[in-house]
């Protein structure tokens, strides 16, 4: 009866989380950095996972896109908050069976201390202290086989009341092809 009981808890379902060399795994359980915040971000692109994603996104979160569509032809930044992201993004998850999403290039990035409104400290790279970040990186994310999406992601992070990291903003400057 004790060996069904711990076979039972382990789902067989779920992908395996992997080690690579020097013990690093490809899911971050604890979010010290918002490095660790982007891989996990990869993670839950390339697997799919929703909950995996979810736990990434600020309840603050905002989601801002240029939407060139626009009826008099010139096009308009957009937005959307924390519920449509999760919503959307988990339709992608389901509406794709190959999802890739590669990490290119950190063109800018900065580490802040805010003590309530004001900045005490900013600088390039981070510190301890830092309780928000501004990250642009570039990126290629492939759907399905066909559809290929490059551009920048800027992000903004802050760093939650568990003292570990979660985006609180998403700036997307992307063209597909």
């Amino acid at each position: 009866m004790l060996l069904f009981n711990i076979s039972s808890c382990k789902n067989i379902f779920a992908p395996k989380l992997e080690n690579f060399t020097g013990g690093q795994s490809l899911f971050n359980r604890v979010l010290n950095t918002p490095t660790d915040v982007l891989e996990n971000f990869r993670y839950a692109y390339i697997y799919r996972d929703s909950l995996a994603y979810s736990s990434l996104i600020d309840s603050d979160f905002v989601f801002i896109y240029y939407n060139a569509d626009d009826e008099g032809g010139s096009g308009h930044y957009d937005s959307w908050l924390r519920e449509v992201e999760l919503r959307t993004t988990g339709r992608i998850f389901r509406a794709f069976s190959h999802i890739d999403l590669t990490w290119n290039s950190t063109l800018d990035s900065s580490f802040s201390y805010y003590s309530g409104d004001s900045l005490v400290i900013q600088q390039d790279d981070i510190f301890e202290e830092a309780n928000n970040a501004n990250i642009s990186k570039s990126f290629e994310l492939n759907l399905g086989y066909e559809i290929i999406i490059e551009g920048t992601a800027k992000f903004d992070f802050i760093k939650n009341k568990n003292d570990e990291w979660q985006i609180c903003k998403w700036r997307d400057e992307s063209n597909s092809y």
